[in-house]
């Protein structure tokens, strides 16, 4: 059978074009089971899988519980906010007590760059990062791109162009690399505050006037404005953000093609695009959300895969 290249799933750098495939393969399969009128396989029946969530998160969380719940798997549920680790407990103790419970997979998300790995250095159990700090997001550029292809036929030789705070976006960074990855190419567009120095490194431009970067791509990926990360002001007012970077259906609708618009949720409605855009025909953000629990049933399914009994 087909395996995977990593033993953990850590960041979109660590895999290849192979894995890829395979990831998009496997959940082209469960996204049929989870349209059946029966939804779940009892696949990892003998799987426990612990959700370690050390920041808030609901869409990624409920998506990553729901696809293991498909599979049959056994769900610990853990939120720090919640636990020891607010009476000083560290991350290793936390999940070594976890552990001990048997577990054969976390899917952790942190506030700390590198904590997966971190983690996969210290455990016996298969990692799935659910996001690292301003670092990667890799299920969700996984779940991005499996959209795209879903709705272009392919990644490769189309353009994507990534808005708004790229700074602390760690859905930014995951999706840089997959969409390179697979030969799409990727421009970033935001207020120069909120894009980091590093980014021509990665091969990426940097685009600063919103029109032009509509009428270049094929793909709009629209983040939020992540308020909770900032820990100074990076432009005037939101509403002048707004102004210069925000989507709404007249400046759609003015391009003279139509692009297809995503958005990694939560969405700021009014702010990075409006109510018209989200639910427009041209949006496929629900799709996203559908095909999260697909990408996320492949992920797990493969990493199961390795674990020896």
């Amino acid at each position: 059978m087909d395996q995977l290249s990593v033993e953990h799933l850590l960041g979109i750098k660590y895999l290849n074009t192979n894995d890829i495939d395979l990831i998009f393969k496997t959940a082209d399969h469960f996204k049929e089971v989870i349209n059946r009128p029966i939804k779940k396989v009892p696949s990892l029946r003998d799987i426990t899988i612990a959700n370690l969530f050390f920041e808030n998160s609901t869409r990624t969380k409920l998506s990553f519980e729901l696809a293991q719940k498909r599979l049959s798997a056994d769900v610990i549920n853990f939120s720090a906010g919640q636990s020891s680790v607010k009476k000083g407990e560290t991350l290793i103790d936390t999940v070594n007590n976890i552990l001990s419970m048997k577990v054969d997979i976390v899917v952790m998300r942190h506030g700390s760059v590198g904590a997966g790995v971190f983690l996969s250095n210290h455990v016996d159990a298969k990692i799935i990062n659910a996001g690292d700090g301003t670092h990667e997001h890799p299920t969700q550029a996984l779940l991005d791109s499996y959209s795209i292809r879903e709705k272009l036929g392919s990644v490769k030789g189309k353009k994507i162009v990534i808005v708004g705070d790229i700074l602390h976006s760690r859905v930014a960074l995951s999706n840089i690399y997959a969409l390179q990855l697979q030969g799409a190419q990727v421009k970033v567009c935001g207020p120069t505050t909120l894009i980091p120095k590093y980014i021509s490194n990665l091969g990426v431009e940097v685009e600063t006037n919103l029109k032009k970067a509509l009428e270049w791509c094929d793909v709009a990926n629209v983040l939020r404005v992540q308020h909770e990360r900032m820990d100074i002001k990076y432009f005037p007012s939101t509403r002048e953000y707004t102004q210069l970077f925000g989507i709404n259906k007249e400046i759609l609708d003015n391009l003279g093609k139509k692009i297809v618009i995503m958005h990694p949720g939560p969405i700021n409605r009014g702010v990075e695009i409006t109510s018209d855009v989200a639910d427009s025909d041209q949006s496929i953000i629900l799709n996203q959300v559908e095909n999260g629990v697909a990408v996320r049933m492949a992920v797990t399914y493969l990493l199961a895969q390795q674990i020896k009994r």
